[in-house]
């Protein structure tokens, strides 16, 4: 009976360490404008503005990188896919497909900011 109950420890133990150390799969983290801010502040993301030119003329993130969702698939090559990114635009439907479509070309640190600037209430560029 013991030499049970320490086998079965052990079994235990060996895949909690082996789930404990596999790489994180890749996904998604939709995030409140409050963790997006947080995000920003501490330098944990590059932000992307996935929105139009005029959107983005009439006020984005400061410091937001302008790339229009449909030229997105054309500049893949010339972002880092080791670089979070926070992926913004003017409710919530665009950059969730743009965050869907990196994450497909083997990006792993996305986050989608819910809402868009709709719900950004902090400083803005014009």
């Amino acid at each position: 009976m013991k030499k049970q109950i320490f086998l079965f420890i052990m079994i235990l133990m060996v895949l909690s360490i082996i789930t404990g150390c596999s790489p994180k799969e890749a996904s998604i983290e939709n995030v409140s404008r409050e963790k997006a801010k947080e995000l920003i502040e501490t330098e944990e993301v590059a932000v992307i503005d996935v929105r139009t030119q005029e959107e983005y003329n009439n006020g984005h993130i400061p410091g937001a990188h302008l790339l229009p969702l449909d030229q997105l698939e054309s500049q893949l090559d010339d972002l880092n896919k080791d670089q979070p990114y926070l992926i913004v635009c003017e409710t919530g439907n665009r950059s969730l497909q743009a965050s869907k479509q990196l994450l497909d070309n083997g990006f792993n640190h996305i986050y989608n900011m819910e809402n868009g600037m709709n719900a950004w209430s902090y400083e803005i560029e014009r």
